[in-house]
Order: structure tokens, then C-alpha cells, then sequence
């Protein structure tokens, strides 16, 4: 993750939508093509839930999955590996932007986490020089950072007070599909990519503002710990204003639901068998 003042993560309040935050996941790796992979990394793992799917769809290889926030890696240490396990599976803190393999590796993944990098198409020259030729490379970005759910955040922390304390946080931002093809061909791999929207259907039976729940697990995050930093009851009043035009932007219908679309990227490239 990057930006220029630190944050951490809340694996519980990630994990509230761990099923609709998968599935684009299952959708990526669906299209790897690896058959027998040794060692297969997930770099940006969060809390490891998904990390476990690499590993049940290779149960031959090493599966490690790293990320820089030591509260994800706990979490995904505690709920994930199994205390009997072989050791096939493990978990450790690194950042993407500095992370070197020992090894080149057969399989890298990275989900939903190079949106948090800036200038984040420099270091997929980086990225594909860890892969082993004949390897993947695949990661997944969200690219809805337009929509509602992201424009009415940035315009309330540019208002007073709030933006006397949300100057310089972590931003994150994506490319259309086009950009990340053309940037790995150049490096001589064979790209596919495209884009997906989802519509998540949220109840609002138990949760009044589940659009105001996601974003306070990722996008917002930086924010509201920036805000409750200098005050929980700015923090608090920044919530409710969200909340509300949140609720604005995405009314409940009578059937006790909230749609929120949800744009993603996704690319998956293998890297030429004449690398290196």
C-alpha cells in the first residue's frame, strides 16, 4: 500500500463482504493456465481467505502470500494455516514495491492491491522479471474510482474541516485494460485483459448503510483514520455526512436492498519462455 501518511488495515471490517470481494479473485485465477505450478505467491493477500484458494487449486505447490500490513498477515496466519498443516501454505509481510523473490516463481497473483501503489505501471517491468519463463503473472484492480461511491468521499474531505487533515492520504487509482495490455507486450508476453462489472445487491435489512460499510474497509480507510487521528468526533461527523450522501446517491428500494455497481480490471499474462 502507498501513499504519504500511514494506515492500517481492519481484516473484520474487510472481510464483511469476503463474498462478494472474491468472486472477481475465482474469476482471475480461472484463467491462469499454469497446470503444476512449484511456487505460486499472492502478493497483497489481506487476510488470506483467497490466498487458501490458491492453495486448494495447487495442493503440490508452495503457496506463500504476503502483504505489508502485519494486521492482515496475523489474521491470515490465525484463521488460515492450519496448525496441522504440511507448511505448504504461509504468510509473511512484505511491500510489493520493494519485494524480491529468492527464486523466480511459477505463478504470481496480485489482487486488489496495486490500485494503492502510485506510478504502480512501473514496476510490472519488476513484476514479470520474479515470474519464471512459461509463468503468470495475473492481478485484478478496481476501476471504478468515478463512481459515486469514491467522488463523494474525495469531494467531502475537500471541505472544511475535513481537509485540513486529509491533504497528502493514499489515493488509489487504476488503468483501463488497453493500458496494462500494451505495457506487458512490450515486455514480451502474451496479455489477456478485459473489464467486469458487478452488481452487488447489499441489504439494508441489518445495515442501513452497507455502501458506507464497503467503502470503510478500503477506499475510505485512509480517511477516517486520518480524521479520527486528529479527533473521533471528526471523525465522526465526516461519517454521518457520507453516510448520508451515500444514502442519496444509493437509495434503498422497498424490497430492502442497494445496488452498487462495481467495475473491475483484470489481467492475466504469460510471461515468453525467451525471458532472460
Amino acid at each position: 500500500m502507498a501513499g504519504t501518511q500511514p494506515h492500517s488495515w481492519d481484516p473484520e471490517r474487510y472481510l464483511t463482504f469476503a463474498d462478494e470481494r472474491g468472486r472477481p479473485f475465482v474469476d482471475l485465477i480461472s484463467r491462469i493456465g499454469a497446470p503444476a505450478p512449484a511456487a505460486v505467491v499472492d502478493l497483497g493477500c489481506g487476510p488470506g481467505n483467497l490466498t487458501r484458494l490458491l492453495a486448494e487449486r495447487w495442493p503440490q505447490a508452495q503457496v506463500t502470500g504476503l502483504d505489508s500490513s502485519p494486521e492482515m498477515i496475523a489474521a491470515a496466519r490465525r484463521d488460515v494455516v492450519r496448525p496441522d498443516g504440511d507448511g505448504s501454505l504461509s504468510f509473511g509481510v512484505a511491500d510489493l514495491r520493494e519485494w524480491r523473490p529468492d527464486a523466480p516463481v511459477d505463478v504470481l497473483v496480485s489482487n486488489a492491491t496495486l490500485q494503492w501503489v502510485g506510478g504502480h505501471l512501473d514496476l510490472l517491468p519488476r513484476l514479470v522479471e520474479a515470474v519464471a519463463p512459461g509463468g503468470w503473472l495475473a492481478f485484478q484492480v478496481p476501476g471504478n474510482f468515478a463512481e459515486p461511491s469514491h467522488e463523494i468521499r474525495r469531494v467531502l474531505a475537500d471541505e472544511a474541516p475535513y481537509v485540513a487533515h486529509t491533504r497528502g492520504l493514499a489515493t488509489p487509482a487504476s488503468h483501463d485494460p488497453t493500458v496494462y495490455l500494451e505495457a506487458l507486450a512490450a515486455l514480451g508476453c502474451a496479455v489477456d485483459a478485459w473489464e467486469t462489472t458487478y452488481l452487488h445487491v447489499l441489504s439494508t435489512r441489518a445495515d442501513p448503510d452497507p455502501v458506507f460499510t464497503w467503502v470503510s474497509g478500503t477506499g475510505a480507510r485512509p480517511t477516517l483514520q486520518a480524521l479520527e487521528a486528529e479527533s473521533a468526533g471528526l471523525r465522526g461527523e465526516f461519517e454521518e455526512e457520507l453516510k448520508a450522501r451515500l444514502r442519496t446517491a444509493y437509495p434503498p428500494s422497498d424490497r430492502g436492498r442497494v445496488l452498487l455497481p462495481f467495475r473491475r480490471v483484470f489481467v492475466v499474462a504469460r510471461v515468453s519462455r525467451g525471458a532472460r
